[in-house]
Parts: structure tokens; sequence; C-alpha cells
């Protein structure tokens, strides 16, 4: 029998973010159940600007569409390109000027002392390392770049882009991180009627509990808790940008992840 108060729960976990022009405010803990991760999204007509404060926040910042120059910041002062990143610690600042229709989308978490400001350059070429990674393998297998890597100096943020297959999957077999990190997949690239689905479920094996969100350009679904594989739908590639957000800096790692053992040997 199906837990109605699991599944009402789940099902609140997934925001459209507004493609209107401005900051907009998506996953934050006055409106969603994650209280490590926060998303922010900024819309600017070419020519527009807007200055990002950060105030008690660390910010990963990615242009998902777009270009854009960063001024008024020593350490940020550069064009950047569709998949461009930078990260700020808190109480820092940065004019963002539109010299295309710009769409960024902005992780942050509480920041904890720990963290520089730094910028990345995104760059399809670079070899498997640090930054470039290829995930699982067949109908699982998905390319992630990440625009914060657990190296890089931040106090809860971890931080990448992620591409998967022709109607594939891009995070199976299914993982959970819930004691230690709270994670949220923010969709690109899916315009409708294109469509993926982001599955939700808490306990290992319990299918009939599973949540499943309709995905498209502009999604955002928060993961507080549970499983959350995704799948897109056939014609289509999956592609996301994930916040992963500690709930201690001594969390912040990418190896916590606990596979469903339900389907871990798949």
């Amino acid at each position: 029998m199906r837990n109605v108060e699991n599944v009402r729960r789940m099902e609140k976990w997934s925001v459209q973010s507004s493609d209107a022009p401005g900051f907009h405010k998506v996953i934050t803990p006055d409106t969603c159940e994650c209280r490590a991760a926060q998303i922010f999204r900024l819309n600017l007509q070419r020519g527009e600007s807007y200055r990002l404060e950060s105030g008690e926040l660390e910010m990963n910042a990615a242009v998902i569409y777009g270009a854009a120059s960063l001024s008024g910041n020593a350490d940020l002062t550069c064009g950047m390109k569709r998949f461009d990143s930078f990260y700020i610690p808190a109480d820092t600042s940065v004019e963002i000027k539109a010299e295309e229709d710009l769409v960024m989308y902005i992780g942050a978490a509480l920041y904890e002392g720990i963290g520089k400001t730094m910028f990345r350059s995104y760059d399809a070429s670079l070899p498997i390392g640090d930054v470039h990674q290829i995930h699982g393998e067949g109908r699982g297998r998905r390319e992630v770049m990440f625009t914060l890597t657990p190296e890089d100096e931040a106090s809860r943020l971890i931080c990448g882009l992620t591409w998967g297959g022709d109607g594939s999957w891009t995070s199976w077999p299914p993982h959970q991180h819930e004691k230690d990190l709270e994670e949220v997949y923010c969709y690109f690239d899916i315009p409708a009627p294109k469509f993926g689905l982001h599955l939700s479920y808490l306990k290992s094996g319990e299918a009939e509990d599973i949540v499943a969100h309709p995905v498209q350009t502009g999604t955002m679904v928060e993961a507080p808790a549970g499983y959350h594989p995704t799948v897109s739908s056939p014609g289509v590639q999956n592609a996301y940008f994930w916040v992963l957000a500690a709930f201690t800096p001594a969390s912040r790692r990418y190896d916590l992840a606990v596979l469903d053992p339900c389907y871990a040997a798949q």
C-alpha cells in the first residue's frame, strides 16, 4: 500500500523556475524542504546588468544560456560563455552584464569560512580527471563537468553539469546521501514538448512510493532525502546543473553516495 504522506511530501520537491526577467529565488529554506542547498536563477536581456551579492552565502553560478561579462570584482573581470562558471564566498559581489540574452543557474549554501573567489572556463576537450569525468556505463553512462570540484576551496558546495545519452538514465544505479548532503537538479535543453522524468523515493525497494516528476527546461527538483534517479524520453538528452550542499564542511565530499542495494549490481 502506498504511503500517502510520503508521496505528498515528495510531490512538493519539483519547482518550475521562472523565465521572467530578473533574479529569482527558486529553492530556499523558507519555501522548500532543503535546508542546506539553495538555488537561484538570473534572467537578463542583452545589455542589462545585475549586481550579484552573496551576503551570508557562498555561490556557484553557471551560464546556462547566452554570454556575459563580469566586472566590479578584482578577481572576476572577464567574459563568460555558455557553461563557464564562477564561485564567490560570503560578503562578495560581482557585476554581471548580459552580452547576449542570459540565463544563469546559481547554487548556494551557508558560508562557513572556507572558500575563495574563482572562475572556471568550460572546455569540452579537457582530459578525464578532476573536472571532466565519465560516470556509469551502458544506458547509465553520462558525462560530468564539474563547475566546483571537491578539491576547490569551498565550505559546503560541490557543483557541476551532467549530460546523458539519448533516452538514457543519468543517475543509475539510484543513490542517496541524506545523512551528509542535499542535492538539487536544475534541468536545461529539454524544451517542451520534450521531457524527462526525475524519480524520487525514500526507501530501497519501495517502488510503490515512487514519485515521477516530469522535467523540462527550467525544472528544478530537490532531493533533501531519498533516492533520485533520472531518465530522459526517447530522442531527448537529459541535461542538468546539479548542486550538492553538505550539512557541514567535513561532509563536503563526493564519495558519500549510497547506492540502492536493490539495483547496485546492475
